[in-house]
């Protein structure tokens, strides 16, 4: 049996005896197969018995919601056999290379050098499998949280889209449907799919599908918004004021963010100016007049300042500056 026909035998409702029961999809409507890639499929076959030992432990209760929230598609046991697998591969690999790294520093070098070397060996025999086995488990969250941003980003305009409709009297379910094919708004459509999916493919009434929506995603102002229209709509209030209300509500609260968010980068440009234009400027000056003063060994040590402080200090600086002029700027944008 397909992947389609028991997710539909488990959450469709069922017919009554000797009725035949139909579900209508959209014309060019293809169920999703969820197939897991070769290097999942591998890493459950040696992992799969230990991620499933494992998984009931507490670190990794929150595994679960945390690929729902992401929209991982995998099962939580898969995932944990995906992280045992790669450190695994990682340790495999760290401990090659660090024998060949300790066995031509036995035999190439002597004194400080070798036993830097070994140590660098054995750092990368024992860093990458357990920065892996300690980053990867937390990678969904990661994933769900930066979902979260850019729901947050796109709340503005798709709350526009959906007061537009509503005003024309369009209903709740078309709205979600309309707003799920509208990749303009980011992860907002990828939600809004994923109730039109549950009203049009699981049955479910377009509360429910709310509601569920509401529990499962990452953004606390969506998850507000859903609970909102649940509410408004089972105490017998009219919808249409509330998604105007939401909408005017929004666009005033992402003004009010993007003027934060430039007067951030004004100030913080005008400490690009202090920390990474005067100040490397005066350190320069200043290392090279040393220099001319200074006897011969001072003077090596001051030029070794001085390249260090041009080569590393003021191209780091600029770096640092700059990706977080881009990142910002790229939010506000």
């Amino acid at each position: 049996m397909s992947i389609f026909a028991k997710l539909f035998s488990k959450y469709a409702p069922k017919p009554m005896e000797g009725m035949k029961y139909k579900v209508k999809l959209p014309k060019g409507t293809l169920p999703t197969y969820i197939n897991l890639t070769p290097y999942y499929k591998l890493a459950w076959k040696v992992m799969g018995a230990k991620a499933n030992k494992n998984i009931k432990d507490k670190k990794y209760a929150k595994l679960e919601s945390d690929l729902i929230k992401a929209h991982m598609l995998v099962r939580p046991q898969e995932y944990l056999a995906y992280v045992y697998f790669s450190a695994l591969l990682a340790g495999i690999g760290g401990a090659v290379g660090a024998g060949v790294i300790i066995a031509l520093s036995l035999m190439v070098t002597t004194g400080l050098t070798q036993i830097l070397l070994i140590m660098a060996g054995l750092a990368i025999a024992i860093l990458p499998p357990v920065a892996l086995y300690m980053i990867l488990p937390s990678s969904p969250a990661s994933r769900a949280k930066k979902r979260a941003k850019d729901i947050d980003a796109h709340l503005s305009p798709a709350m526009d889209f959906i007061a537009s409709l509503s005003s024309a009297d369009v209903t709740t379910a078309t709205i979600f449907k309309e707003l799920a094919t509208r990749d303009e708004y980011g992860e907002i459509a990828r939600e809004a799919e994923w109730i039109t999916r549950d009203t049009e493919l699981l049955g479910k009434d377009i509360l429910t599908a709310i509601a569920e929506a509401s529990k499962r995603s990452p953004s606390t102002k969506w998850q507000e918004f859903l609970q909102g229209v649940i509410t408004t709509a089972t105490s017998g209030g009219r919808l249409k004021p509330f998604f105007l209300t939401k909408a005017d509500e929004y666009e005033k609260e992402g003004k009010i963010n993007m003027r934060r968010k430039m007067e951030n980068m004004g100030m913080f440009a005008e400490i690009y100016v202090t920390v990474g234009v005067a100040f490397p400027l005066f350190l320069v000056v200043i290392l090279a007049i040393m220099a001319l003063i200074s006897n011969a060994s001072k003077s090596a040590m001051v030029v070794m300042v001085l390249e260090v402080t041009v080569l590393v200090m003021i191209p780091m600086i600029i770096f640092v500056f700059a990706y977080f002029i881009y990142s910002t700027s790229k939010e506000v944008g």
